[in-house]
Order: C-alpha cells, then sequence, then structure tokens
C-alpha cells in the first residue's frame, strides 16, 4: 500500500494545549487514563485514530472542545 493513501490533513494541537495549561504529557496522560507513548503517536501526528472516549476524556481534562485539538488543513 503506497504511503500516500495513510496520510492525512488533520494537525494535532496538543503541544500548544499542554504549554497554555502548564501540564506535562506524563501528567495529562495519567490523567486520561492511556499511555505516555500512545499519547505522544498523537501529539506527533502519527496516530492513524483517536477513540471518542479518549478524544472526551482529553477534552474534559484539557478544558477544551475536539475543534480545539484538531484542526483539517486543506489540501494546496
Amino acid at each position: 500500500m503506497p504511503a500516500e493513501t495513510d496520510a492525512h490533513a488533520i494537525t494535532v494541537h496538543l503541544d500548544r494545549l499542554l504549554e497554555e495549561r502548564g501540564m506535562t504529557l506524563t501528567e495529562l496522560a495519567d490523567r486520561v487514563g492511556v499511555t505516555v507513548a500512545n499519547l505522544s503517536i498523537l501529539k506527533n501526528g502519527r496516530a492513524k485514530a483517536i477513540r471518542f472516549t479518549t478524544l472526551t476524556r482529553l477534552c474534559e481534562v484539557l478544558g477544551c472542545q475536539p475543534g480545539d485539538l484538531l484542526s483539517h488543513r486543506r489540501a494546496e
């Protein structure tokens, strides 16, 4: 399967949200109930999917909406 079929146009803004809230990735992982490794994959934009339950917990802990965490960049 060619790599471009796995490409996506979603940007994850986890770094910015963590910085704004003065929170570490480890603290967020503990509070959300996921591993630091999985959260790191999401943060670095390498995740292929996210469970709605995980997205719900991220939004609850970070006090944000899904659109604050994720955005879609248009094809150029």
